[in-house]
């Protein structure tokens, strides 16, 4: 008999032995583990990609209590939601009952108004607030209730979680267990998986549930999954494979300075109901990498872009991300800070903790200044121009070269600037 109930769910872990990943928090000796085994919860906010085992960690806590666990979502649930909760489980106290646990889904989506509302509950215990995010809680949780919460970071399942749950789903499902499923190639699942174990499964069970008889034998290959994948589109979208090719196209377009390119993969984006401060943060990023010091009012502008779609909302914030695509399209292109910051790390990785110079050190004491620190020191601004030739990097590394101005009218005048200031350190040839 075929179980109504998708491959994901069947599979969902009934405790902390049968979950996999994110070791850090639910290993032997980790935080999570431990404060379950104390009983000693406080309300925390999981962070992390979808797929990751937010919700299923959430379940897994309050069974392993034996806490009440009620489950909001931010998309649907509002204030009025959240009170009576709160109500039950003040009832719950009175009868000197385990506070619930509450846990939300999505909680960045929560208004100021809503997440307000949870603060009393979760600063006297009366509930345990556990709540998911995908977005940083630094930003979209507000103050008092973050203040009040653990955040724990949950990471994107590794290649070896994600063949491990391939071989519990094919040796313990009731349902895969009883056919014959050959996995030949497994690059394609684990690529459109993305490291979220529920993408994972329902890619396998909709490749194994294909159409062959049910006793015949299913070889899974790479081409098979995409094929099968192209022909179930609505699938493919809402599992969100395209999610990572699309902003790819989006933004390898705007890099190649193709606004009308650039608009329509927006347009896919928008019409497929992705994020607007998914793609907003995205251009952040963009200005700073890829347009850099050609063009600095384009990182001035990209933050704009992210401030105004978080304050105004769909449907209008469209025009909003459309004029700040078009702009960075157009846009002088130069990755210099991208590469000064890269081969300075490296060089940091390769060198490690060289000194700082001694005339560069602060000397707030007599004995700092009996070293030597500070000595020697030129006060750029008492020198004409506002410069005077010192060196600045540690010995070791003296000559060492990180940013490097390109051909645009921005560095160039950049590069003028420093040619006349430190001569043939910055001279080309």
């Amino acid at each position: 008999m075929t179980s109504t109930q998708p491959l994901a769910e069947r599979l969902r872990p009934r405790n902390l032995e049968e979950f996999l990943g994110q070791e850090h928090l639910v290993g032997p000796d980790a935080v999570l583990q431990k404060m379950v085994r104390s009983g000693n919860l406080v309300s925390i906010i999981l962070w992390g990609p979808p797929g990751v085992g937010k919700t299923t960690l959430a379940r897994i806590i309050a069974t392993t209590l034996d806490r009440p666990f009620y489950t909001l979502s931010a998309v649907s649930s509002g204030v009025r939601d959240v009170r009576e909760i709160i109500d039950k489980a003040k009832k719950q106290q009175f009868f000197n009952r385990p506070n619930p646990i509450l846990f939300i889904d999505e909680i960045h989506r929560f208004s100021k108004s809503q997440q307000d509302s949870l603060l009393g509950a979760v600063e006297s215990g009366i509930i345990t607030l556990i709540g998911a995010t995908t977005e940083n809680p630094s930003f979209e949780v507000i103050s008092p209730l973050l203040s009040r919460c653990q955040v724990y970071v949950l990471n994107p399942l590794s290649k070896e979680h994600l063949l491990k749950l391939l071989e519990i789903a094919l040796e313990k499902d009731v349902e895969l267990k009883h056919r014959k499923v050959v996995i030949q190639e497994d690059e394609a699942l684990l690529r459109f998986s993305g490291g979220d174990a529920r993408k994972l499964l329902n890619v396998l069970e909709l490749v194994v549930n294909a159409g062959e008889p049910e006793n015949d034998p299913v070889y899974i290959t790479n081409d098979r999954v995409l094929v099968l994948l192209q022909k179930n589109l609505a699938l493919y979208d809402k599992l969100g494979e395209m999610h990572y090719d699309i902003i790819s196209a989006f933004i390898k377009s705007i890099r190649g300075s193709d606004p009308d390119a650039a608009v329509y993969w927006l347009a896919r984006m928008i019409e497929g109901g992705e994020d607007l401060k998914f793609i907003a943060r995205r251009l952040v990023i963009l200005a700073a990498e890829d347009i850099g010091l050609a063009n600095p009012n384009a990182l001035l502008l990209a933050q704009s872009t992210f401030d105004a779609v978080h304050q105004i909302g769909f449907p209008e914030s469209r025009i909003i991300l459309s004029e700040c695509a078009i702009y960075l399209a157009t846009s002088p292109k130069s990755n210099s800070a991208y590469a000064a910051i890269d081969a300075a790390q490296e060089t940091v990785r390769t060198t490690g903790d060289l000194p700082v110079p001694l005339h560069i050190r602060n000397a707030p004491t007599k004995l700092m200044k009996e070293l030597g620190y500070h000595e020697n020191y030129k006060y750029a601004h008492s020198y004409e121009g506002n410069f005077v030739e010192q060196d600045f990097l540690p010995e070791k590394i003296r000559k060492e070269r990180f940013y490097i101005p390109q051909d645009n009218p921005s560095e160039t005048k950049i590069l003028e600037r420093l040619v006349s200031w430190w001569g043939k350190r910055f001279r080309k040839g």
